[in-house]
């Protein structure tokens, strides 16, 4: 198959919440902006996306949160790091057929709202590491907007075409970020979301161990 294959982690590749993430996330805003507002969740959204909207919801202006957001990226990378390598993730469930899935696949990364270390860390614990070399894909704390990270993870695949680009994501945000950037999106059903809220998919599926069915599909369409 002619495309290159971005994967989403939350609701994706990883099925449970991650407290360590949480807790990462509040020591790094505490140190910065020396408050940690928790803000409304979008799924989908990038690490960066959301921090703005929480701080920005709790007074924060747009110039305080400008001058902080490159190091609270640093440090909240840091602190999940340092957090994960001490915590129990024997319960953290990998999505069925994951592994299966991506191995059979010539062209993957990840495209995801984390920031690169947490992504990279989440992948080394769910035995995913390995598909996932750094230096490929686009990651939250590059960009704020998750369909300008579809430009980023190409130009790191060699320049691929957005035509040939499919996502995998659990999300509408994953979704519509996929089409604004020319791309297409397969929607799995093993996040929160039912297959009529990810409609908008060009394919949905319930789970990754149909992906290779679902990737032929849009290739031979």
């Amino acid at each position: 198959m002619n495309q290159l294959v971005l994967f989403d982690v939350d609701g994706t590749l990883l099925l449970t919440h991650d407290d360590v993430y949480v807790d990462a996330n509040r020591l790094a805003l505490t140190e910065v902006y020396g408050s940690a507002p928790e803000g409304s969740d979008v799924p989908g959204d990038t690490a960066t996306a959301h921090t703005r909207r929480a701080l920005a919801a709790a007074g924060f202006v747009a110039a305080e949160i400008d001058a902080g957001l490159r190091r609270w990226c640093e440090l909240f990378s840091a602190h999940y790091v340092r957090l994960l390598a001490a915590a129990d993730t024997s319960r953290w469930e990998v999505a069925p057929g994951a592994h299966e899935a991506i191995a059979r696949l010539d062209r993957r990364a990840l495209l995801t709202g984390n920031p690169p270390a947490v992504a990279h860390a989440r992948m080394e614990r769910l035995g995913l590491a390995g598909f996932f070399p750094p230096g490929q894909g686009a990651f939250g704390c590059e960009r704020d907007l998750r369909s300008e990270l579809f430009a980023l993870a190409r130009e790191r695949a060699g320049g691929w075409p957005a035509d040939h680009t499919v996502a995998v994501g659990d999300t509408p945000v994953d979704i519509s970020s996929a089409h604004q950037a020319g791309c297409r999106c397969i929607a799995v059903t093993s996040g929160q979301y039912e297959r009529h809220h990810l409609a908008a998919a060009d394919v949905v599926i319930p789970d990754l161990t149909q992906l290779g069915d679902a990737l032929e599909a849009l290739d031979d369409g």
